[in-house]
């Protein structure tokens, strides 16, 4: 054995060499392999492959390429790993439900949201799409630096110019050692829209914007696949910091299936959600009982867009199901957002507003380099002009001296002596051709220069002020906006534990409407135009068949609503909760919204400003009962509702009011009967009673409404059929409750029944519904004012020989102005639902009073004891 051998053995500690070695694996990782740059949002395979494509000319107007054939110029020349890498990335660059606004146009099998796999690079193909081309625009105009390859046979650029801040538009994932990022894709539109916020806010006031004013223009991320995002909390707290947990939601949506049953529609899931998973969950779920009620599961999507339908059992609330599969499934997921990009090649947790900072000091550096560069081409080229001009203006004496040269470099250098002209110059005139002595010519020759001056002066005005360049950055951004920029994808819903979300709302004044079918929707105020009795109407609202808008109320986004039922529950909602859609739209089915019960649906809504002492609940109910509860009852509400009144078998709750203890109850039937009472003639009983008559009915007769006598002078009768008259208040007696009530409405075949009544004044205006859902406005003014024993006036033409009659009717009032009709609906919501008074009723003669009589009422007997009855 050869005796030097073990000279060539150096010890070494074990612990530093392994320390050495790691932590240059580690920096390897972190800054060339799994973070990307601030600058272009790209990791450096990404990078790679996007160079290669563009060195093999394989542009959108280019035929696709076979991807075998990017990978091997990827690796061959820029990236010496795997193949198999190189094209995992390649592939997720061309997927639509990867990458928000893809960088490679695909062609052939790139996977799917199943999670099935691209097939193999043999069989497909690819090129660059229109969006990446601004990712490499400018790149061969020294606009970033180039470092030699591995091998240092190949020049690679360190960062892409990056036109539009990609890093934000398509974000990214990544897990190095020791950290990881997860940046979401955002809306194009929206992040170049913040970044022409900072650089107007520079150049026009010269000043820094706050990440504030960043916060109204990115309203959150924008996933490729859609779905909901919940409240603003987890954005906020990860544009802020760099950190932040978003929850996501599946897009539902509830539908009622012919044989009654219902059924869950699922159109959109969270991101890099794999559907396929989600359904084997689910069936899972299913098969061990831990969810119940679901009969059937299926994948109804193709590629018009994704659909799975899961159908339930008849008995099943589909809400609690729903809820369910949020908890168990990822229908509902967190979006855990770790935003570390490379700033000067090394990692840094970034903001929102440090990210586009950065971005734009890119792009001011990218400009500053490019406009450099077109100005030495521009000064050569005048330089080069300057020459041919003059020897234009000597000609003669230049063909002179060309002639008489024995070669090229002597007249070269006679040239320079006679003129004073730089070799450049005199190797032009000495390559010029003798077209170039035309006229013509020389006047294109004088445009070219005129027009390189005017150019090199722009160009060095851009280099002088920063706020030049800025705007040069600014027109071009602009343009990328305009040209790729679409809508959002993913809406930003409301998450019951995210504080902040009402301070979001504007409260302004709505039109809630909902249909006899249970759809419901937001609408704006000024969706209906005033018209004159007897018109046609506009067109309210698409229904499906046999549907139509039962209920119609104006309020505003930060009032309560509460949904009472026929079942004598109540749910609530706030206002803004309710989806806003257009005038046309169907809207929601509530189903979406509360959890009703199987056969549950809502008879009676109300908005609530805000709960009092002094407010009761008064309800009514279709067999003429009513009770009378402290509105304090109703305060804590639960999402799965809450019992409001107790009922018999046959009857339904079919009216509620909010009051103060002292209104008039006006009831009217069907049938055109009506009594008035005073509210004092009712005791106050608890949440789960049942109440007492209120009106002796005949047969087959029901309570169509109920109203206030402090609502309006007159009240407000509409027939079926489209008749209605005015009838003024003072001409209904104060009687005792439980009696039959007086004739308020003459019923004839012309008329049909009673359909709805309101309290009215003279300023009022009212809407009328149609089963077919035409809506028309009406001034109160222009209804006739009859006596109580009459038909009225028609008030609106319809088909009747189609069975179209009269659906519901609204009272609305407008202003001028947003302020006027909020402050307007404010007030009326007071005087009509809320109870409130006038604070001379507050004094201690009435309070005094309303104690004694309170302690009166707990021993009233009714006029009609044998019909008094009450379930404590």
């Amino acid at each position: 054995m050869d005796e030097n051998i073990f000279d060539k053995v150096h010890e070494v500690d074990l612990k530093k060499t392994m320390e050495t070695s790691y932590i240059d694996y580690a920096m390897s990782v972190i800054a060339a392999r799994a973070l990307p740059d601030v600058r272009d949002g790209l990791k450096p395979v990404q990078r790679r492959i996007l160079y290669a494509m563009i060195e093999l000319n394989n542009g959108p107007d280019k035929p696709h390429r076979k991807c075998a054939r990017i990978v091997g110029d990827t690796m061959g020349k820029y990236h010496p790993h795997g193949d198999s890498s190189i094209y995992e990335a390649l592939v997720k660059l061309a997927q639509d439900f990867s990458t928000r606004y893809p960088l490679i146009d695909g062609h052939g099998n790139f996977g799917s949201v199943d999670g099935d796999g691209a097939a193999a690079m043999r069989y497909t193909e690819a090129r660059l799409s229109k969006i990446s081309m601004e990712m490499l625009s400018d790149i061969n105009k020294d606009t970033v630096d180039f470092i030699p390859n591995f091998d240092e046979t190949e020049k690679e650029p360190t960062v892409l110019p990056s036109r539009y801040p990609n890093l934000l538009v398509n974000g990214t994932s990544g897990i190095a050692v020791g950290m990881a990022t997860n940046i979401p894709p955002h809306n194009l539109r929206e992040v170049i829209n913040a970044v022409l916020k900072i650089i107007n806010n520079s150049i026009e006031e010269d000043r820094d914007t706050s990440i504030e004013e960043i916060l109204q223009i990115i309203k959150g991320p924008d996933f490729p696949t859609g779905a909901s995002i919940l409240g603003t909390r987890g954005i906020e707290e990860a544009y802020r910091t760099g950190r932040g947990k978003i929850k996501v939601r599946a897009v539902t949506n509830i539908e009622a299936m012919a044989n009654g049953k219902n059924r869950i529609v699922v159109t959109e899931l969270p991101y890099m959600v794999n559907k396929a998973r989600l359904i084997e969950k689910i069936a899972e779920l299913v098969k061990d009982k831990k969810i119940d009620g679901i009969t059937e599961l299926r994948d109804e999507s193709d590629r018009t867009g994704m659909r799975i339908c899961i159908e339930l059992r008849r008995d099943v609330n589909a809400n609690v199901l729903l809820n369910q599969l949020y908890k168990h499934t990822q229908m509902q997921d967190t979006f855990g957002a770790i935003m570390i990009a490379l700033v000067n090649n090394e990692p840094r947790v970034l903001n929102l507003h440090d990210m586009l900072k950065y971005y734009i000091l890119h792009q001011e550096e990218v400009v500053t380099r490019r406009t450099r560069y077109d100005l030495n081409k521009a000064e050569e080229r005048a330089h080069i002009l300057q020459g041919l001009l003059i020897a234009l203006d000597n000609i003669d004496e230049v063909i002179k001296i060309i002639r008489s040269s024995q070669n090229t470099a002597i007249a070269k250098e006679r040239l320079m002596q006679t003129f004073q002209l730089s070799e450049v110059q005199s190797q032009a005139i000495v390559d010029m051709r003798l077209r170039a002595l035309t006229g013509l010519e020389r006047e294109r020759l004088e445009a070219e220069y005129k027009e390189l001056m005017d150019k090199i002066a722009e160009y060095k005005a851009i280099l002088a002020d920063k706020n030049k360049l800025l705007t040069v950055i600014k027109d071009e951004i602009t343009v990328i906006r305009d040209k790729y920029g679409d809508d959002r994808r993913t809406s930003i819903g409301f998450d019951e534990d995210d504080i902040t979300t009402e301070d979001l709302i504007p409260n302004e004044s709505i039109v809630l409407a909902m249909t006899r079918f249970g759809y419901i929707k937001r609408m704006t105020v000024d969706n209906f135009k005033s018209q004159h009795r007897g018109g046609k109407g506009i067109k309210g609202m698409q229904t499906i068949d046999e549907d139509f808008i039962e209920e119609l109320l104006m309020t505003t986004t930060h009032h309560y609503i509460m949904f009472f039922t026929n079942k004598g529950r109540v749910y609530r909602l706030k206002a803004y909760e309710v989806p806003e859609s257009g005038r046309t739209a169907r809207g929601t089915a509530i189903i979406n919204l509360l959890s009703l019960l199987p056969e549950e649906r809502i008879t009676a809504i109300i908005p609530l400003k805000d709960y009092h002492d002094s407010k009761y609940l008064f309800m009514a109910t279709k067999k003429g009962i009513v009770k009378k509860t402290p509105i304090m009852e109703y305060q804590n509400i639960r999402k799965t509702g809450l019992q409001a009144i107790n009922l018999r078998e046959d009857d339904e709750l079919i009216e509620v009011k909010a009051t103060n203890n002292q209104k008039d109850i006006i009831l009217v039937t069907r049938q055109g009967q009506c009594i008035r009472f005073n509210e004092k003639d009712v005791r106050k009983t608890g949440r789960a009673s049942m109440g007492v008559i209120g009106m002796n009915l005949e047969d087959n007769d029901e309570i169509i409404g109920m109203q206030l006598n402090t609502q309006g002078e007159c009240l407000l009768f509409v027939s079926e059929k489209g008749m209605g008259k005015r009838t003024e208040m003072s001409e209904f007696s104060v009687q005792r409750r439980g009696g039959k009530g007086v004739k308020c409405y003459k019923i004839t075949e012309k008329t049909g029944y009673v359909i709805g009544v309101k309290a009215v004044n003279e300023e009022n205006e009212v809407m009328i519904i149609t089963t077919e859902g035409i809506v028309i406005r009406l001034m109160v003014s222009g209804i006739s004012n009859l006596g109580r024993i009459t038909s009225g006036v028609r008030l609106i033409n319809m088909d009747l020989e189609n069975d179209i009659t009269v659906a519901s009717i609204a009272k609305v009032k407008d202003k001028s102005s947003d302020e006027e009709v909020i402050k307007e609906l404010e007030k009326e919501l007071e005087e009509e639902n809320s109870g409130s008074f006038d604070s001379e009723e507050l004094d201690e003669d009435f309070m005094d009073e309303s104690e004694e009589e309170s302690e009166e009422l707990e021993d009233y007997d009714s006029p009609n004891p044998e019909n008094d009855e009450e379930d404590e």
